[in-house]
């Protein structure tokens, strides 16, 4: 059974004449009785009484005629929801961030724009770790997820949004505040004040310390930039992070810049890929390019 055959039953059965309902639905006289007897093969019941002046709809036929409305109706709404959605007039988009992001993108400024630019489409925030987002984005409870990534793990794609070299963080009156060239050794007996071991950050420390043949001491581990930053600035250690966050922080913290080879912090807007994945469309498109607009950065996420 097809949507046709019921346009046709539906068309007779409002007309009472074949004639008249080929005309309205511009079909032949011909194919549509071929399609109403097609269907009332199918259905093993006459739907209509056929004599030479009207047509009128059995009980059987009657009873349809209820039920073909109400599915012609439903495919309609359907139609019109896809529509809405892509044409961005309704529907959702799911983000999810790490903490901190305002050195390098005002998130709630972004999310205001795009709101203004697309009123109907609701928008859910959430914020946690780096494995914590990549397994919603995997799982589907989110469409893109802003963090820092250096080497995305198998199924995810990312688009770089900014990028910027990791200096040390100290006090302002510590030794290493102001020096040039400091080598990963030259920090190693300092206390370190860490993210969590499932955030990007972490990782990227780790493996630069790993790389270098250099172990450090954490002390304090945390969750959010802020903490860090606050724990720094009061003395209790040294954090490795994004050039950008320290210089935010002016004269509350001082600034070492470490030696070749730099350690390259990367933020990116990651998202599902790889066989059988959907591409980014729809809302999250619509994200993604707004994210992206005067950054100079190409926006090749369908391409992924």
């Amino acid at each position: 059974m097809e949507l046709r055959q019921l346009q046709h039953f539906v068309a007779v059965a409002e007309e009472r004449h074949f004639t008249r309902a080929a005309r309205r639905i511009n079909i032949v006289q011909s194919a549509l009785s071929a399609s109403i007897r097609a269907l009332e093969a199918e259905l093993q019941a006459p739907l209509f009484v056929r004599s030479t002046r009207q047509v009128r709809l059995t009980a059987a036929g009657r009873v349809f005629l209820d039920k073909a409305r109400a599915v012609l109706e439903a495919a309609r709404e359907a139609r019109a929801s896809v529509s809405a959605v892509t044409g961005l007039e309704r529907g959702t988009l799911a983000i999810g961030t790490v903490q901190s992001l305002p050195a390098f993108l005002d998130l709630p400024a972004l999310l205001a724009r795009f709101h203004a630019l697309h009123p109907g489409i609701e928008v859910r925030l959430c914020q946690g770790g780096t494995d914590g987002l990549l397994d919603k984005v995997r799982g589907g409870q989110l469409d893109l997820a802003i963090l820092p990534l250096c080497e995305p793990p198998a199924g995810i794609a990312t688009t770089l949004i900014a990028c910027e070299a990791l200096v040390a963080a100290c006090p302002p009156g510590h030794p290493l505040a102001g020096r040039e060239n400091v080598p990963l050794a030259a920090v190693k007996d300092e206390p370190f004040v860490d993210f969590q071991a499932d955030w990007g950050t972490r990782r990227l420390t780790d493996r630069a310390f790993l790389h270098a043949g250099v172990e450090r001491h954490t002390a304090f581990e945390v969750s959010d930039l802020d903490t860090v930053l606050d724990l720094v600035a009061r003395g209790l250690g040294v954090a490795l992070v994004p050039e950008a966050v320290a210089e935010a922080r002016g004269d509350a913290l001082g600034i070492a810049r470490l030696a070749a080879p730099e350690i390259c912090w990367e933020l990116v807007v990651a998202y599902v890929a790889g066989p059988g994945a959907a591409p980014v469309e729809g809302a999250a498109r619509a994200f993604l390019d707004l994210l992206l607009e005067g950054r100079g950065v190409a926006a090749e996420a369908d391409a992924a």
